[in-house]
C-alpha cells in the first residue's frame, strides 16, 4: 500500500484526489490546504491540515500547487522523509529542494474542477531521481492510468510546450470564433460539430494530413474575403495562421516534388 499526502487545494488537486482515492493499493491519508479544511469540493472525510509541521508520515507527497510557488514550498519540506514530487509539466525536477527525494507525476490533461474525468485515460509521465523511488511512481501511476510515461525534466518540458498549442491555443481559437459569433449574431453552436470532428480526425488521421480549408488550398480570395471582414487582433491571428499554414504545404508539396 502506498501512503500519498496532497498538498494543495486547485483544479490539479481535486482530480487527483478522486483518481487517488479509487486506485488500488493506495491510501491517500491526508490533504494539506492553507486554508486547513477540506471545502465542499474535496471529499470532507479525507483528513486536512494546513500546517506542515503537521503532515503525517507518508511514502509520497505530492505538490499540486501553482508552478511559480513550486520551489519556494518544496524548501519547506525539508523534514520529510517520503518521496516529494510536483505535478507541473514546466518546472523541472531539479526546482524542487536538493535535500529532498525527487520527483514528477505531471498528469497530461486539462482540469476543471466538477468536470468529471476519466483518469484512467490520462496520461501520466514520470521522473525521478532513482531506480527506487521511480519503481514506486511506475507503481502509483500504473493503478491511477492506462498511460505511463518516463521522461525526463528536459523533455517533458517540449511536451508541455505541445500540449500548449494542442490545448491552450487551439481553446483560445474557439475563443476567438464564438466572439466573432457573437459580433456577427450568429449561433456558436452551429461550430461545436466541425469542432468535435475534428478533435476525432486527428485519433487516426495525421493533423497535417486533416488540415482543411482556405490556408490549406492556398485559397487566396478567399482569405482576402475573410480579412475584410476582420479587425485588429482577430485579423492579425488569422493572417499569421493563413501564411504559416499554406507554407507548411508549399515546403510540403516542394519537398515531394524534389523526392520524385
Amino acid at each position: 500500500m502506498i501512503k500519498v499526502v496532497l498538498l494543495g487545494s486547485g483544479n490539479v488537486a481535486y482530480h487527483l484526489a478522486l483518481a487517488l482515492k479509487s486506485a488500488d493499493h493506495v491510501d491517500l491519508i491526508q490533504r494539506y490546504s492553507r486554508n486547513g479544511n477540506n471545502n465542499s469540493s474535496f471529499d470532507t472525510s479525507l483528513p486536512c491540515t494546513n500546517q506542515l509541521k503537521d503532515l503525517e508520515k507518508a511514502d509520497l507527497y505530492i505538490i499540486a500547487i501553482n508552478d511559480d510557488s513550486i520551489s519556494s514550498f518544496s524548501k519547506k519540506l525539508q523534514s520529510l522523509d517520503g518521496l516529494v514530487v510536483h505535478t507541473s509539466g514546466s518546472i523541472g525536477m531539479k526546482e524542487l529542494d536538493e535535500n529532498l527525494r525527487r520527483g514528477v507525476f505531471y498528469p497530461v490533461q486539462s482540469f476543471t474542477i466538477h468536470k468529471k474525468i476519466d483518469f484512467k485515460k490520462v496520461p501520466l509521465i514520470i521522473e525521478a531521481d532513482s531506480k527506487e523511488d521511480l519503481q514506486m511512481l511506475q507503481t502509483l501511476a500504473s493503478a491511477m492510468s492506462d498511460q505511463v510515461f518516463e521522461l525526463n525534466s528536459s523533455e517533458r518540458e517540449k511536451l508541455h510546450i505541445s500540449a500548449v498549442f494542442a490545448n491552450n491555443f487551439s481553446n483560445y481559437m474557439f475563443a476567438c470564433a464564438d466572439a466573432l459569433c457573437k459580433e456577427f449574431k450568429l449561433p456558436f453552436d452551429v461550430l461545436k460539430p466541425i469542432i468535435l470532428e475534428t478533435a476525432k480526425k486527428i485519433q487516426n488521421i495525421d493533423p497535417f494530413e486533416a488540415q482543411t480549408g482556405p490556408a490549406r488550398r492556398n485559397d487566396q480570395a478567399t482569405i482576402e474575403k475573410h480579412l475584410a471582414l476582420l479587425q485588429e487582433e482577430k485579423k492579425e491571428i488569422y493572417q499569421l495562421l493563413s501564411k504559416a499554414i499554406t507554407k507548411s504545404y508549399q515546403l510540403k508539396e516542394s519537398d515531394n516534388g524534389k523526392k520524385l
